[in-house]
């Protein structure tokens, strides 16, 4: 009897590389193999960062970033999809041309605007783009409290401006529109998710650490992980809010400046908690 081969889920990150390993691409990959995933990739470009901060950046071209997304999309068909950071304009409509091509499902938009280091990666322009163009085909959009801030046009102060601003980003197009609480102050740390209809918010005990470089990838992709593996949104958010958790709780600390959380030795404990 032939031996039936072993179908493997498939999740695509669409982002920059992080030379020092900390965040875009490299974390991504490493989040997919944490939750048994196998992770394809499409770059957008590539930054000489280490943890220190980012001395450049260096753009790939609109073509070849359209030409990556129909070379993995019909070979791999991603159950889902993660973006970060897509730089300008004619990169953020390459890559909501080839989600449209290639209908696209579980997209996962983590719109980063500004690295860890300060060095700025999406223009005013950009993020207007980003909202007319791309969100459209998000099926959840995870920006901190400053992106939600760009995104909506709300001042974001209060717990009911926070409501205010994932209502008019999810009026963008947006499917959900998971609000993160990290930069808010507090002993505590609401995430505020609205799914068109009803909020959750999800509050847990503030973890003081300096290792938290790549946090924002580490939870959109893990999200698109979830998502890949059947769970439904609220339970894929729950889940990847304790994943990043965990990692926090584990930092470390590779080279002279930020760290990161740990992403592989909580693997085993992680895996075995979703059984």
């Amino acid at each position: 009897m032939k031996k039936r081969r072993r179908r493997h889920v498939s999740a695509v990150t669409i982002a920059a590389s992080d030379s020092g390993g900390g965040a875009g691409i490299q974390a991504d990959l490493l989040t997919f193999a944490a939750h048994g995933v196998h992770g394809g990739t499409v770059l957008v470009g590539a930054t000489a960062q280490n943890t220190r901060g980012t001395s450049g950046i260096e753009k790939l071209s609109a073509a070849f970033i359209g030409e990556q997304m129909d070379s993995v999309f019909p070979d791999l068909r991603p159950a889902a999809v993660k973006i970060g950071a897509l730089l300008d304009t004619p990169r953020i409509q390459a890559v909501a041309a080839g989600l449209r091509r290639h209908h696209a499902k579980n997209v996962v938009l983590d719109p980063v605007m500004v690295a860890t280091g300060g060095a700025r990666l999406l223009s005013a322009a950009a993020v207007k783009t980003l909202s007319k163009v791309a969100l459209p085909f998000c099926d959840l959009v995870t920006p901190n409290i400053p992106e939600a801030e760009a995104l909506s046009g709300v001042r974001i102060r209060t717990a009911s401006d926070r409501r205010d601003a994932a209502r008019a980003i999810a009026a963008s197009g947006a499917g959900a529109v998971l609000i993160k609480g990290g930069h808010a102050s507090g002993d505590s740390v609401c995430d505020l998710l609205y799914d068109g209809r009803l909020f959750r918010e999800f509050v847990n005990p503030r973890i003081h650490t300096r290792a938290t470089h790549g946090t924002g990838c580490m939870l959109s992709s893990a999200i698109a992980a979830n998502l890949a593996l059947g769970h439904g949104l609220e339970d894929a958010v729950r889940r990847s809010i304790r994943y990043v958790r965990s990692g926090l709780k584990r930092g470390f600390f590779p080279g002279m400046g930020w760290g990161v959380p740990d992403r592989i030795g909580i693997e085993t404990r992680f895996r075995a908690s979703r059984r």
